[in-house]
């Protein structure tokens, strides 16, 4: 198996093993980094560790090989279909560095960085996902309205992740420029950029198809969070 097949898991268990915590065969970083996990191919007993983990609240992001039905004691809070895209070794990537003034976004923009995201929703962005790796921004009369980071590390691979340009700021090429910026530091380090988005979002892989990035896996992502028992149930439990 490639390790970018089963990429949550195998980053919590390589470069961002710091983060991990463990649960049976599950494996998750803390919700405030960001509210993902993974488990290996043995579902029965990674799904049990998941229905353990939920069982006093919250909810936990997978990425599966394709679509599966909530076991029991689970069920689907958001789902849909996760394509993978990889940036191709041949990929010329050469940005005018001053086409765009840009910044390293630091602990004191954290605030803004989970407004910009809550709005533009590239994915799950949390009070600590800065912590997974660079994250650059550009500002418009003070304002973040650009940003991209690289989200999952394993061995040999990084992804670029919360790309996202408020809404009154499009059109001007700042992703595409964030991510080329981002994409050539990653291949400095002798790293090959890699990305997971929406099928649907026919503008973003537009994009990324235009830097170079190919498809390399279509998949499914679920967020699951433990069933809550029905009225009838709870009344017919003994006091």
């Amino acid at each position: 198996m490639h390790p970018l097949d089963n990429p949550i898991f195998n980053a919590l268990g390589t470069c961002q093993a710091n983060f991990a915590e463990t649960y049976g065969v599950l494996r998750r970083f803390p919700p405030e980094v960001t509210p993902l996990g993974g488990f290996p191919g043995a579902y029965e007993e990674g799904f049990a560790a998941l229905r353990g983990l939920l069982a006093s609240g919250g909810g936990l992001g997978l990425f599966l090989p394709k679509r599966m039905d909530a076991p029991e004691g689970l069920e689907i809070m958001l789902e849909g279909a996760l394509l993978q895209m990889i940036l191709e070794n041949d990929a010329q990537l050469e940005p005018n560095r001053h086409a765009h003034d840009f910044i390293e976004l630091g602990a004191t923009d954290v605030p803004e960085m989970v407004e910009l995201a809550t709005l533009t929703k590239p994915g799950p962005f949390a009070t600590r996902t800065r912590e997974m790796g660079t994250y650059l921004g550009i500002r418009k009369d003070g304002k973040l309205v650009a940003m991209a980071g690289e989200r999952l590390k394993l061995p040999g691979y990084t992804e670029i992740s919360a790309v996202c340009t408020h809404p009154d700021h499009l059109g001007h090429g700042y992703a595409g420029f964030l991510m080329t910026i981002l994409a050539n530091c990653i291949r400095e380090r002798d790293e090959r950029p890699f990305l997971h988005v929406r099928p649907e979002n026919t503008r973003a892989v537009q994009l990324y198809e235009r830097l170079g990035f190919k498809h390399r896996l279509l998949s499914h992502y679920a967020v699951f969070r433990a069933t809550k028992p029905s009225a009838a149930h709870a009344e017919a439990k003994p006091k």
